[in-house]
């Protein structure tokens, strides 16, 4: 476990190395969704044989997982992305491959636009692309995005904790409440420009991958005609990598090759 300081108050971020492949120049970096944690999600990714080649960075992002929790952090995309830039400037990856799903693919979009000698190529795994209205059927970033932060903190986690279900949870129980209600609240607000809109005027290569079974990802004829290789991953749903690995290996192999 590797890890550094990414706020003046010391918080750090955390993360787990692999070496790749001896002679390897090349870092591969993985950011988890929202509530979740890189190892749990990504490992088998990592060391699978068609991804195996590079050094990977397994990182959580400040607030989740391994990584510290500090509660006057505001936890805007912008500042997650800060906070990662940080990180992998004192891990010395620059030029990096990012693989990011869900919340952590937003992140990774604004780290690609407000820090691009860090990004190289970005694969966004089911990625959070727009805002959306606050929703309380739903359990990801705009059901947790219905409640005040006090409301989170006075009992809203425990209701969430009886929605997402014990996978889910198993993560996200690692996550400081201000953490992920803030992230939530965010990450359904979106940025300005729009995380779509920031992902079409890079210039880096960029491949999405959505499940198929879930249909037409919208917008997409505009991604694809700004560059964007979209790619319909079949037998998955949202976490995609674990759903379906090998397709998932399959398709961000050469993605990330580019």
């Amino acid at each position: 476990m590797q890890n550094a300081q990414v706020t003046a108050d010391g918080a750090c971020i955390r993360w787990v190395e692999l070496p790749g492949r001896p002679g390897t120049s090349r870092t591969r970096v993985y950011l988890h969704g929202l509530g979740a944690s890189s190892g749990p999600y990504f490992t088998a990714s990592a060391v699978h044989p068609l991804l195996a080649d590079s050094r990977s960075l397994l990182m959580d992002l400040l607030g989740f997982g391994i990584s510290d929790r500090p509660t006057d952090f505001g936890y805007t995309l912008e500042e997650h992305a800060d906070a990662v830039a940080a990180a992998l400037k004192a891990a010395d990856a620059y030029d990096s491959d990012v693989v990011a799903h869900s919340m952590g693919g937003a992140v990774a979009i604004v780290l690609a636009a407000r820090h691009p000698q860090l990004v190289a190529r970005l694969v966004l795994v089911d990625a959070n692309l727009d805002p959306v209205a606050p929703d309380p059927a739903r359990p990801g970033s705009s059901g947790l995005a219905r409640y005040t932060e006090e409301e989170f903190l006075a009992g809203g986690m425990e209701e969430v904790r009886d929605r997402v279900g014990p996978h889910w949870w198993a993560t996200m129980r690692l996550a400081g409440p201000e953490a992920l209600h803030r992230t939530a609240v965010h990450l359904a607000r979106g940025t300005t420009p729009t995380m779509r809109e920031l992902l079409l005027d890079l210039k880096i290569p960029r491949t999405y991958l959505r499940p198929r079974d879930n249909g037409p990802l919208p917008g997409q004829e505009s991604l694809i005609e700004n560059g964007v290789r979209v790619v319909a991953v079949p037998d998955c749903g949202h976490n995609i990598m674990l759903d379906n690995p090998e397709a998932f290996a399959k398709e961000t192999a050469p993605a990330v090759d580019a």
